[in-house]
């Protein structure tokens, strides 16, 4: 169960990356050029828009890489990521799998307890 969530984690906050990316360019854009927020509309929280960019990737990625040495902080790192990710952009075709790869893997990260018995492979 670590390793499932050291990949869902790692792979949500790479989608969540390119949700920063996308966001956090556009709210530069709507704050730089007046035309393009009229146009296109304002956003309402542009600090919690960047903030939300920057953080949830960096968490789910963090969380995903912590998950298989410390399960429980790995784990509530992913679950804040995917609660962030939900909480700063709401849940869309675009953020459904970053929120669903981040809670999932937190919940697995949790759920995996104590660590694994090591076993011989040959």
């Amino acid at each position: 169960m670590r390793v499932a969530a050291l990949m869902l984690g790692v792979i949500g906050g790479l989608f969540a990356m390119l949700i920063g990316f996308f966001s956090y360019g556009y709210t530069e854009l709507a704050s730089q050029h007046a035309a393009f927020a009229e146009t296109f509309g304002a956003v309402d929280r542009p600090e919690l828009i960047r903030t939300a960019s920057f953080l949830a990737p960096l968490l789910a990625i963090a969380g995903g890489a912590m998950a298989p040495a410390r399960a429980l902080w790995g784990g509530i790192l992913l679950l804040i990521a995917g609660g962030l990710i939900y909480y700063a952009f709401g849940f869309s075709v675009f953020t459904m799998f970053p929120i669903g790869f981040c809670l999932t893997a937190g919940l697995l990260a949790i759920a995996a307890g104590r660590p694994d018995e090591p076993k011989a492979h040959f």
